[in-house]
Formats: structure tokens, C-alpha cells, sequence
């Protein structure tokens, strides 16, 4: 039996002193998440350098990126279920602790297998969003909860672009990575110390001992999966290592859901997120994943695709970071409101709507994409829609699940947002080698239309499943007690 969580004018001491706590957890919590985001991306315009650099394949060097998601998937989950045993902050803490020795490490490195092993540390960051939005369901008043969410949310878009446009200004200056690397030190030692002093963790701790064998089991089979979708372009979707990949994770998957079901504490309890509110969540989180992930793949290639090619911008990694500073405004806008339509129409139909408007951005990039005005128009739609989503599907995965198991289901709302943006990046990067012809630099421009067309029925698909949940769950949505 869990023990009851007080009210937070109880442990702050009165109304004001209540709100003042509130606050300063909150900007504690979105600057952790804004570093989190931050270090997601700022590797990325760095890749064709890193080649030269370390003298590395563009196979070798692509694990720059690719460990940092899959040590961001296994440690996930194990993370998440840590905070709902031992509490969130500490694990917070840890996370923070974790992406700050990583960078430092990625700063001093000098050949790839240092770079690679930093950056694994840093990927294992990407569970602090999870934990953050658990804390908060733990501390925030029941009616501050969605928007405070929300705006934890926002950080991921404002970190991506906060990284890009980090990343253009260092890069225009010095051809060394440690630059980049060392603002990250410096940004994740002043969060780590903030979130030290203003997070308060006052929610149930159910103790327990951690479920080893689930976390190997899941890790592993995660891994597989996520290895052979962010390497199918480069070894062949029907090479015998995909295959035997996809092979392994689906029979992990089998084996761990047979342990799961069958331990007494499990690492996830498979009964609980199986059920028709979590599937529905987590189903959206993938749809709206996979169309997310795509679009700043997608945006960031096209704004620098080379003018030879007719159609390109030959835009820089700062202007790409620069093209999306209308998105960052308006989902810090949406996610600062998502709070009230989450509690006037519902989590499922807030979401729903936001998704829907995402699914606009992508179509209005279908129809106009001739210059940057276009990428403007779009970023500010995709940002009303994404602020606004992201806050009623963070309150959507965790608010029917009871308070001592709020970390790990939006820890696993989390990890299947991510697996959906790594379908996302696999899907487009095989339309766009597909419209790509031989000797090219570039792929025609009919494969990025494609490839928003496609991430637009993503995003629609994910507000027609929110929607129906709404519709099948209308007058069901609340929190358990507290």
C-alpha cells in the first residue's frame, strides 16, 4: 500500500511559499530537460566534421548519434522504475550526474572510441524527462499538473533548437568538436546544482528490490530493435545482421513479457500499461514520435540541401537552428496553455487537436516549401501543435495509473516516443535514398515531399487514435487518488 502524497501548501508551508516552491521546482525541472534536449542534437551538424577529424567512416562515425539513443533506451525504463522505488529526484541527480561526466569526456576526447563511450553516458540523460513529469504529478496541485507538464514538454523542441543554433555558431568559429562539448559541461554542472536545491521529492517511495532480470532482458531486446532500425540503410534492410536483429528482439520481446508476468515486482507492469488507456497513449506517442523525429530530420536536410540542386536553400546548421525559432515560440506559447484545454476538452481530445495540428504543419510543407518564409509558416504550425501535444500526452499516460507507478509509464510513454521517431528517421532516410539518382548530391525533390506527406499521416493517424480514446473514454479521465 502506497503511502498517501501531502499537499504542497503542507510541505511548503502556506499558499505563497507553496507557489514559490512550485515555480522554482518547475524552471529547476524544464532547464533539465532544455540540457537533456541540448545535448540530443548538438552532435549532429558536427558528424561530417567528426569524419575528418578522427579520420572515421561515415558508418564508424553515425555511432556518435546512435549510442546516445540506445543507452537513452535501455536506462529509460530502469531509471524510471528506480525513481518510483527510491524516489525521482535522486534519479534525476543521477541522470544529470551521468550526461555531465559523459561531456566532460566527450570535451577531452581524441579518437572516436572516447567520443562514443561519452556520449553512451550522455544518452543515459534522456530519462530525466520521464522523471520529471512523475515528479511533478507528485507535487504540483491536481489543476497545475497538465500545464506544468506541458511545459516540461516544450524543452524538447527548445532544446533541439537551442543545440543547432549552439552548434552553427561554434562550428563558424573552430573546427574542433571540444568547444561544443565543453558549453554542455558548463550547462549540465549549473542544472545539476539547481535541480540539487529547488526539486523536492515528497512522493511515496515504495522500496523493493529492482527487477534485474527484466531490466537485462528488456535492454537487450530494446538495443536490438533500435540497432537494426538505425542501421538498416547502411547494412540492408535484408541483410542477415538486420534480420537476425529484428529476429532477436522479437524473441527478447516474447521472453521478457513471460518474466514480466510471471515476477512478483516487476520492472513493468505489463497488465497495467497493456490496458485500453495505455495502449492508446502509447500508441500516439509513437505516431506523433515518428512524425516528429522525421520532421527535424526532414526540415534540417532540406534548409541545407546545395541551390545547384534547384530546389535547395543551401542554408547552414545556424540557419536551421535560426528557421525553427517560430516553432520554439509557439509551443512554449501552446505548452503555457495546454493546461487549460486539457482540463476543459480532456487529456485524449487536447491531444488530439494538437496532433491534428501537427499534421497541418507537415501538409502545408507539401503544398509550399519554395523558401524559408515557408519553413517559418510551418515551424510556428508544428509548434501549436507539439506544445500543445506533448502536455495532454504526458497527463494522458500517467493519469490513470496509481501515483507509485507514475515513473515508469511515462518512462515507457517516453521510450516509445523515441522508438517511433527511429522508425520516422529509418522510413524517410530509405524514401529519400530511393529519389536520390546516381552520382547525385541530393535527392530529387519529390522524395521530401513524399516524406512529408508521410510524416502528416503520422501525425493524422495520431489525433484520429487520441480522438477515439476520448470518444470510447469521455467522463473517465481523472487522476487516481492521491
Amino acid at each position: 500500500m502506497t503511502a498517501a502524497v501531502p499537499a504542497v501548501s503542507d510541505v511548503a508551508g502556506g499558499r505563497s511559499g507553496a507557489r514559490r516552491g512550485t515555480v522554482a521546482q518547475l524552471a529547476a525541472l524544464s532547464a533539465a530537460g532544455l540540457v537533456v534536449s541540448v545535448q540530443q542534437t548538438l552532435v549532429l551538424p558536427l558528424l561530417p566534421r567528426l569524419m575528418v577529424a578522427l579520420d572515421a567512416s561515415v558508418t564508424a562515425v553515425a555511432w556518435v548519434f546512435t549510442v546516445s539513443l540506445l543507452a537513452g533506451a535501455v536506462t529509460t525504463p530502469l531509471l524510471s522504475r528506480f525513481g518510483d522505488l527510491y524516489g525521482k529526484k535522486p534519479m534525476i541527480v543521477t541522470a544529470l550526474g551521468l550526461q555531465l561526466a559523459g561531456s566532460v569526456v566527450c570535451a577531452l576526447s581524441g579518437s572516436l572510441g572516447p567520443l562514443i563511450a561519452g556520449r553512451a553516458l550522455q544518452g543515459t540523460s534522456m530519462a530525466l524527462v520521464p522523471l520529471a513529469i512523475a515528479l511533478i504529478r507528485d507535487t504540483f496541485p491536481r489543476e497545475r499538473v497538465a500545464t506544468a507538464i506541458g511545459f516540461i514538454s516544450a524543452t524538447m523542441g527548445i532544446g533541439g533548437t537551442l543545440g543547432m543554433i549552439v552548434t552553427g555558431l561554434v562550428a563558424a568559429r573552430t573546427d574542433s568538436h571540444r568547444p561544443v562539448f565543453w558549453i554542455n559541461v558548463a550547462l549540465s554542472a549549473t542544472v545539476l546544482l539547481l535541480v540539487a536545491a529547488c526539486a523536492r521529492d515528497v512522493g511515496a517511495r515504495v522500496g523493493g528490490r529492482p527487477d534485474v532480470l527484466g531490466a537485462v532482458l528488456l535492454g537487450g531486446w530494446l538495443a536490438c530493435l533500435l540497432l537494426g532500425i538505425s542501421q538498416g540503410d547502411s547494412w540492408g534492410w535484408s541483410s542477415a545482421r538486420v534480420l537476425g536483429l529484428f529476429a532477436a528482439a522479437a524473441a527478447g520481446c516474447a521472453v521478457w513479457t513471460l518474466v514480466e508476468l510471471r515476477v512478483r515486482a516487476p520492472l513493468v507492469d505489463i497488465r497495467l500499461l497493456a490496458g485500453a488507456q495505455s495502449l492508446a497513449a502509447n500508441l500516439t506517442a509513437l505516431l506523433l514520435g515518428f512524425a516528429m523525429f522525421a520532421g527535424f530530420t526532414l526540415t534540417a536536410q532540406f534548409i541545407q540541401t546545395p541551390r545547384t540542386t534547384g530546389y535547395g536553400m543551401g542554408g547552414s546548421v545556424l540557419d536551421v537552428g535560426l528557421l525553427s525559432l517560430p516553432s520554439t515560440v509557439t509551443m512554449l506559447a501552446a505548452s503555457m496553455l495546454a493546461g487549460r484545454a486539457v482540463l476543459r476538452l480532456g487529456s485524449a481530445f487536447a491531444l488530439a487537436g494538437g496532433a491534428a495540428f501537427t499534421a497541418l504543419s507537415f501538409a502545408w510543407l507539401v503544398a509550399w516549401h519554395d523558401g524559408p518564409v515557408d519553413l517559418m509558416v510551418f515551424g510556428a504550425i508544428q509548434g501549436l501543435g507539439l506544445g500543445t501535444a506533448y502536455a495532454a500526452m504526458g497527463t494522458l499516460a500517467v493519469q490513470h495509473v496509481p501515483m507509485h507507478q507514475s515513473g515508469i509509464a511515462s518512462g515507457i510513454n517516453s521510450l516509445v516516443r523515441v522508438a517511433g521517431g527511429s522508425v520516422g528517421g529509418a522510413v524517410t532516410a530509405s524514401v529519400l535514398a530511393a529519389c536520390t539518382p546516381a552520382g547525385a548530391v541530393a535527392p530529387e525533390l519529390r522524395g521530401y515531399v513524399w516524406c512529408f506527406a508521410i510524416a502528416a499521416v503520422g501525425a493524422a493517424l495520431a489525433a484520429g487514435v487520441a480522438a477515439l480514446h476520448g470518444v470510447r473514454h469521455r467522463g473517465g479521465e481523472r487522476s487516481p487518488a492521491r
